[in-house]
C-alpha cells in the first residue's frame, strides 16, 4: 500500500503514543449505534461445484465476532479503556450470543443498555472466507428505524449514561437504531455537559448529527453528502469544510484509504497523516478501530492531531489482520515505534 503525498508537520513519539494509551486505561466511553455479529465460516477451496460455476468451500473451522457499533467497543476495551454499548437486538440466537460477547469483551451494564426489539432480528454478517479471500458474504437484518417505544428506551437508557461517561461516539450502520429523534434529544445534552461526541456517519441521518465534536466519513462519503465529485486533496477539504458548516461540528476527519487521512480541524488549513498501512488482508471493521482510538486518545489528553496520529496507527495494525479485528496497546505502541524508525530511515 502505497502512503499518501503529504507530511503532517507534526510528529507522535514512542513515548507520547505509550503516554496516551496508558492514560486510556481510567477513561470511559459510551457507543450508540446499530450492533452486529459477524460470523466467519473459514475452508478452503477445491473443486467448482457441478451445480453452477461457484467454488465448492470445504468447512474448517467457524468463529464469531462483536460487530458494528458492537466492534467499536471491542476495540476500545482491547486498548484498555472501559466501554458500554447503547444498542438494539432481536429476541433471538444471535442477540443472545452478542450479548455473551459483549460480557466477554468486558462491556460495562451489558444486561441495561440493550434493548431487545422482538419485531427485527439482530444484525448478522455472514462471511464465507477460503484460502484468506473472502467468497461471499449473508445478510441478517432489518434496516427499517426502530418505532417509537423503543426510541423512547433508547434516549433513556443514553441520557442516563451521559452522567457516568468521558466520551459518545455514535456508531451509525444504517441498521435502525439511530434515529433523527434519538440523535436530537442525545447529542443536544452531550454537548451541554461538554463531552466530546465523536460520529460514524451515514447518509440518512446526515442532517441529524448535530452537535458533534468531531465526524468521520470515508472519502466516498464526504463526496456524497456533500454532493460532489472531485476526489483530490482540494476537492476533499472543500468538502469537509462543507460538512463542518451543514453540521456545525469542531473537526472532520476524512478517511482515504491507501492515501491516508485528512482531519480539518476548526478554520484551519488540513492536516494530512499518511497512511501507515504496509500489509493490508482485510479492511472488515477498520473504521470501527479508527473511531474507538480517536476517542479513547481524546479522553486521554491527546490533541486532535494526535488522536488522528494514534487513529491512523492502530488501523494499520487491524487491516494487517484477517477478520474482524481489534489493536491491543502493545501493538498501537509498537505500530508506532516502527513507524518513527521507518520516517528516521527515509
Amino acid at each position: 500500500m502505497q502512503a499518501g503525498n503529504h507530511k503532517t508537520g507534526h510528529q507522535l513519539t514512542e513515548e507520547r503514543a505509550a503516554r496516551l494509551v496508558e492514560g486510556m486505561r481510567g477513561r470511559t466511553v459510551a457507543v450508540f449505534g446499530d450492533c452486529m455479529l459477524d460470523e466467519f465460516i473459514w475452508g478452503e477451496v477445491t473443486r467448482i461445484s457441478p451445480e453452477a460455476p461457484v467454488p465448492v468451500v470445504d468447512i474448517r473451522r467457524d468463529s464469531a465476532h462483536l460487530g458494528g457499533a458492537a466492534n467499536v467497543l471491542a476495540n476500545l476495551t482491547a486498548l484498555g479503556a472501559q466501554a458500554c454499548l447503547i444498542s438494539v437486538i432481536g429476541k433471538d440466537q444471535a442477540g443472545e450470543r452478542l450479548r455473551a460477547e459483549l460480557h466477554k469483551a468486558k462491556a460495562l451494564y451489558v444486561d441495561d443498555l440493550l434493548v431487545v426489539d422482538e419485531t427485527r432480528p439482530s444484525t448478522v454478517k455472514t462471511r464465507v472466507i477460503a484460502h484468506n479471500q473472502l467468497v461471499v458474504r449473508a445478510d441478517r437484518e432489518k434496516r427499517d428505524p426502530v418505532d417509537a417505544s423503543i426510541e423512547k428506551r433508547l434516549v433513556e437508557i443514553l441520557l442516563g449514561a451521559l452522567g457516568k461517561v468521558d466520551a459518545l461516539i455514535v456508531s451509525d450502520y444504517d441498521k435502525g437504531a439511530v434515529t433523527p429523534r434519538v440523535l436530537e434529544q442525545v447529542l443536544a445534552q452531550a454537548h451541554e455537559r461538554g463531552l466530546p461526541t465523536l460520529v460514524d456517519p451515514k447518509m440518512r441521518n446526515f442532517g441529524y448529527y448535530r452537535p458533534a465534536t468531531l465526524i468521520t466519513p470515508n472519502h466516498h462519503e464526504a463526496l456524497r453528502l456533500t454532493n460532489t465529485e472531485d476526489p483530490s486533496d482540494e476537492g476533499l477539504r472543500h468538502a469537509g469544510r462543507l460538512i463542518r458548516e451543514r453540521i456545525g461540528c469542531a473537526c472532520v476527519l476524512i478517511t482515504r484509504g491507501e492515501r491516508g487521512m485528512m482531519l480539518l480541524e476548526g478554520d484551519g488549513e488540513p492536516v494530512y497523516v499518511e497512511t501507515a498501512a504496509r500489509e493490508v488482508y482485510d479492511v472488515t471493521g477498520a473504521g470501527d478501530t479508527v473511531i474507538a482510538t480517536l476517542a479513547a486518545a481524546l479522553t486521554s489528553g491527546g490533541t486532535t492531531v494526535e488522536a488522528a496520529m494514534l487513529a491512523n496507527y492502530a488501523a494499520g495494525v487491524a487491516v494487517s489482520k484477517v477478520g474482524t479485528a481489534s489493536v491491543s496497546p502493545d501493538e498501537l505502541v509498537q505500530a508506532v515505534r516502527l513507524g518513527a524508525l521507518r520516517e528516521s530511515h527515509e
